[in-house]
């Protein structure tokens, strides 16, 4: 049985916020384009063509990628009412509440296509992951699903993924698929998983733009403990919606690399800037940073995002130890209220 999404609702044509979680592994019917559900002009031929040439993607300054930070260690011992948050490097992390452990846009791979070789290694290695309970997926850019690291997950692993991307991943083989539309959530193991809207796009091919949705993910624990994954995304109005229907968010995990140049990534990518008024959008306490020191996607020297957030945060006069500037490998754990 299928269920046809309806896309229109009394708030600009999107899906509203539904009461009942939606059925884990639901196979659904979807528009053929979300293009409507963009926020700003696409790049062009030309400008994706301008934007891949040397000149905005300079080789990196060696001095600045070893002083990358890197700090592997072992993943924190959790507990009940414990959350933890392990930063894999770009925008994959090990999250870990209501007993359950979630990946988000897991890339474990040296390199992704169309894009130079990792800058660090993943700071937790494969084989010390813990039972991978569920993945969450942003959209579907090569350099945030990657399939050579799903493929290291069992088949019957729960992935939560934006709509129409469920008929992609069956087809590789996995069998418990969720795909949401924005404001709509499932459940497992008693943590809600909610799809929000993000102002980003999708493409996978010469001829799928926008075929498929892009959002971040809201974790909510038994608890109340709330983890918001931004997942790929300009800045613009949906934060301050995001943090009006999912109140008391602790910790936002925001991107703050590739953004340079602007004139041609403002409306997809944060800057750090950006990334710092997103969280105080959303309401979160505290903010971690990622999508930067992983991967050479843009034109900005690698560690410039980092200087740039640590300023902006301490522009907002927020207690310092709120900006969880994680390095690759680094974990926080969020106990108690």
């Amino acid at each position: 049985m299928t269920d046809q999404a309806d896309p229109r609702t009394e708030q600009g044509g999107y899906t509203t916020a539904r009461n009942r979680p939606r059925p884990l592994g639901e196979r659904r019917q979807w528009p053929r384009s979300f293009a409507g559900r963009l926020t700003g002009p696409l790049p062009g031929f030309l400008e994706l063509a301008q934007a891949g040439r040397p000149v905005f993607r300079p080789r990196a300054d060696p001095a600045q990628v070893a002083a990358l930070p890197y700090d592997p260690a072992p993943l924190p011992a959790v507990g009940t009412g414990t959350v933890a948050i392990t930063w894999v490097g770009h925008a994959s992390w090990v999250i870990r509440l209501g007993g359950l452990t979630v990946l988000t846009d897991p890339v474990w791979s040296r390199r992704i296509l169309a894009t130079p070789p990792r800058l660090t290694p993943p700071g937790v290695p494969w084989r010390d992951l813990p039972a991978v309970d569920a993945v969450v997926i942003s959209h579907n850019h090569y350099d945030h699903l990657d399939l050579p690291t799903l493929r290291r997950l069992p088949p019957r692993t729960a992935l939560f993924v934006p709509a129409g991307l469920a008929r992609w991943c069956r087809r590789r083989g996995f069998t418990c698929v969720t795909e949401l539309d924005w404001w709509e959530s499932a459940q497992l193991g008693g943590v809600s998983f909610d799809f929000v809207p993000a102002h980003h796009w999708s493409k996978r091919t010469l001829t799928d733009t926008c075929r498929t949705l892009w959002g971040g993910w809201v974790l909510t624990g038994p608890d109340g403990h709330r983890v918001y994954f931004a997942g790929d995304t300009g800045y613009g109005h949906w934060f301050t919606e995001i943090g009006r229907r999912h109140p008391g968010i602790d910790v936002a995990l925001l991107p703050i690399g590739a953004y340079a140049p602007r004139n041609l990534l403002r409306t997809v990518h944060t800057d750090p800037e950006e990334a710092v008024r997103a969280c105080l959008d959303v309401g979160a306490r505290a903010m971690a940073p990622m999508h930067w020191a992983t991967f050479l996607l843009a034109g900005e020297p690698p560690l410039e995002p980092l200087a740039r957030v640590r300023a902006a945060w301490q522009a907002t006069g927020r207690p310092r130890t709120d900006l969880w500037d994680l390095p690759v490998g680094g974990s926080r754990v969020l106990t108690g209220p």
